[in-house]
């Protein structure tokens, strides 16, 4: 079955996976544990209890110890990845039948009611189609707490631009219950990130201070995903090649930002220069597929941004480049300089 960024799986042994990206190999799927089965955790589902995982070097932990053959060395991403064999699926989760069955029903708590308020709020504004909005997080798999927020998730970009902007509005104008982080929420925010991002708590603030996908809602932490739908991407598994030379650091000039707020992020750039790490031929573009780097940088501005280097083979076209992929080591990050 085809999967993508803001799904969630199940396997049979009741662990729940969040889905990354949009590229999966052939009958596996591309997604690292958020859940985990125990009798101590904090989350409750039915009679069972879960324990939430954030960071990633705490999933790769986890996945050691408890799943070591779902982390393989992928040939095509030259990483090594946590795929589940799509036999091992006992259940798919999805944002948008997620969203449909809110709607249908009545919700149970107050972060239902608000997510569904929010999710009716956007609707109202833009008349994006309902099948194009889900949502994801906690919600979605029934693990929400009372610290829980709201994640949202919308589908194609002409869709997800609306949004993006009817979001803007709301912000700007101070449009009552959106509120962007203030001061305080951005300390938490920094606090939270810190451990698993490498940027001081000053060039923290000038980025996220300034960002739409992020903010309160009625008081409520939320954050908004924006992924291409399926007949926007072209790539399928095997047809780029990716192979890791190691980690740099570069200084450069923001091109393009147009795909800056989806999930994976792409910002083009120019007039690159490689500070350290390896000399490679002209990098192109950085990238991420961690909502977290996502409007991390607009057109026009200079950037410092550190993670790995990749050489792009993109197999169709006979066409190679170079990219920078953040997000994998808690050194990686994307600064204004």
């Amino acid at each position: 079955m085809k999967t993508r960024e803001g799904d969630f799986i199940e396997t049979y042994e009741d662990s729940i996976f969040d889905v990354k990206g949009l590229v999966h190999p052939p009958n596996s799927i591309i997604a690292f544990i958020r859940y985990l089965p125990d009798e101590k955790g904090e989350r409750r589902k039915g009679a069972a209890t879960y324990r939430k995982i954030y960071s990633l070097s705490k999933r790769y932990r986890v996945l050691k110890e408890k799943y070591p053959e779902y982390l393989v060395h992928d040939p095509i991403f030259d990483a090594t990845l946590c795929e589940v064999p799509v036999t091992n699926v006992k259940k798919y989760y999805r944002p948008v039948e997620r969203l449909g069955e809110l709607r249908s029903s009545r919700a149970s708590n107050e972060l239902e009611a608000q997510t569904l308020q929010l999710a009716e709020r956007l609707k109202e504004a833009t008349s994006i189609p309902w099948n194009s909005i889900g949502i994801s997080g906690s919600i979605l798999v029934g693990l929400q707490s009372g610290s829980s927020d709201i994640d949202l998730v919308v589908y194609g970009s002409e869709n997800c631009r609306v949004v993006y902007s009817a979001l803007r509005d709301f912000l700007k104008e101070k449009s009552d219950p959106f509120r962007s982080y203030n001061g305080e929420d951005l300390k938490g925010l920094f606090d939270f990130r810190s451990k698993d991002s490498a940027a001081d708590f000053k060039s923290f603030v000038r980025t996220e201070s300034r960002k739409v996908m992020q903010g309160r809602f009625v008081g409520t932490d939320y954050f908004m995903r924006f992924v291409k739908d399926w007949d926007e991407v072209d790539e399928n598994y095997g047809d780029v090649q990716y192979k890791n030379l190691g980690v740099a650091r570069v200084r450069a000039t923001i091109a393009d930002d147009s795909d800056g707020i989806f999930t994976p992020c792409v910002y083009k750039v120019d007039k690159v220069h490689v500070q350290k790490g390896p000399k490679v031929g002209h990098v192109e573009e950085i990238g991420s597929f961690r909502g977290r780097f996502c409007e991390q940088a607009r057109i026009g501005e200079v950037v410092i941004a550190q993670g790995k280097v990749e050489r792009v083979t993109d197999t169709r076209r006979g066409r190679e480049h170079y990219r920078v992929l953040l997000g994998n080591n808690p050194s990686d990050f994307m600064i204004l300089a």
